[in-house]
């Protein structure tokens, strides 16, 4: 079962607290100009994953169940993988299937760019691991030269690329041909390096059968976590073949994003396995990260060599809440950054780049496409944005938590639950 579809068998409540050091070199707070990369076609729900440091993006596109859109129970319909290049939107295609996706995503400083995309073979195990419910295999891709190709697997069916370095390494996960005893029929899914067009499995820590990579710096540090098939149980850093497992309050954690200095982000379950908080490893110590007032949960999934961290909180509700920046020691919605005139409300911010522009999607506040989410690119400047989004809207504009949301679908994102 595939790290965006394990949240589908499990309620999650993460609560989170922010108590993050400050970095010598923290920078100073900044407004934002924002641009609107919009959404495509008909569709409800664009969403800019990751970025590069010249700001070209990286952009799932896609609809989801009418009053589902800022839902983390969101049920996708259908959904497409593409880069945006200076306003330039460019479909990557797929592997022959009707969709493609991300798992995170990554667009690297010569354009190419990772993810996954179905076939148009019928899994023969029945697996749905692309999550559109078409029962495709599900394969993942390296993008570049115009080209998508299929990276190989450990010889199962299935896989998703997650992150590609400036040296063209690539993490992720891949199926082998070993059936998981824990969630038969699929097969058992294990953290991956590709490199030179070959995977390598990286090792999962103890007796953990399943893991995933999340993400790789230029160094080819990955990072990511272990578990089983329904459960992460270990937030894990890989460099040079060896897995470590990091601290954690002992139910378990995720590693989402590492910077060239080796810093990390991620999640971390409570001691009492209750809740979640948010968290940063540097030099091996584990720090609680946070949410934003009024908000029940967060997770931190970027943060740059400037020690900047940005990520996403969400309500008691499970709607997607508000994009966040921390720096100089303090967590700042990021709509207090945003100026009026940008008419979007961030719900995420996903990932920032050393420039410290950041990645994320927005719900529309007016005009013709109001409610919907569009993908968005913000670029620091240093100067005053007078009324901000958050004075405009000054309570996040809520969408209708679905009926289905004991089946909860969180395809769109990296999800999973935890657990000892």
């Amino acid at each position: 079962m595939s790290a965006l579809r394990r949240l589908r068998n499990f309620w999650i409540l993460w609560v989170t607290t922010i108590v993050l050091a400050c970095f010598s070199n923290a920078v100073a707070q900044a407004s934002y100009r924002v641009t609107d990369l919009g959404a495509e076609g008909n569709d409800n729900l664009g969403c800019a994953m990751s970025l590069n440091n010249q700001g070209w993006t990286e952009i799932m596109a896609g609809n989801v169940e009418a009053g589902q859109v800022d839902s983390i129970f969101g049920k996708l319909l259908n959904g497409r993988a593409l880069i945006d290049v200076d306003g330039f939107k460019l479909d990557l295609g797929t592997l022959g299937g009707t969709n493609s996706w991300m798992n995170w995503g990554e667009i690297n400083e010569v354009g190419q760019v990772v993810g996954y995309s179905e076939t148009n073979v019928p899994d023969p195990n029945g697996e749905d691991i692309c999550g559109f419910g078409t029962h495709l295999t599900c394969r993942p891709f390296l993008w570049q030269f115009f080209q998508m190709s299929a990276l190989p697997t450990l010889g199962g069916n299935n896989g998703e690329a997650s992150a590609i370095n400036d040296r063209g390494q690539i993490a992720g996960f891949a199926e082998n041909t070993s059936e998981d005893s824990g969630c038969p029929p699929n097969r058992i899914q294990l953290p991956v390096l590709w490199e030179n067009g070959k995977a390598q499995a990286l090792p999962t820590v103890g007796s953990d059968p399943d893991g995933v990579a999340f993400w790789i710096n230029d160094q080819g540090q990955a990072v990511g976590y272990t578990g089983t098939c329904t459960a992460a149980l270990h937030a894990v850093l890989w460099e040079n073949g060896t897995g470590s497992p990091l601290p954690d309050l002992g139910t378990g954690a995720i590693a989402q994003g590492i910077n060239n200095q080796g810093q990390i982000v991620g999640t971390v379950g409570s001691p009492d396995g209750t809740t979640q908080y948010g968290a940063l490893w540097q030099n091996g110590a584990l720090t609680n990260l946070g949410t934003l007032p009024g908000d029940v949960a967060a997770i931190a999934t970027g943060i740059n060599s400037k020690g900047q961290v940005v990520g996403s909180t969400w309500d008691s509700n499970f709607n997607w809440s508000h994009g966040f920046i921390w720096q100089d020691g303090t967590m700042t919605d990021l709509n207090t950054l945003f100026p009026a005139s940008s008419n979007l409300f961030a719900t995420m911010a996903n990932k920032i780049n050393e420039r410290g522009q950041i990645s994320g999607m927005a719900i529309v506040l007016s005009g013709p496409d109001a409610g919907n989410i569009h993908a968005f690119l913000a670029t620091p400047v240093r100067q005053s944005i007078g009324r901000s989004v958050a004075e405009v809207a000054r309570t996040h504009p809520k969408s209708n938590l679905p009926a289905n949301a004991g089946e909860p679908h969180l395809q769109r994102f990296g999800l999973v639950r935890f657990g000892r």
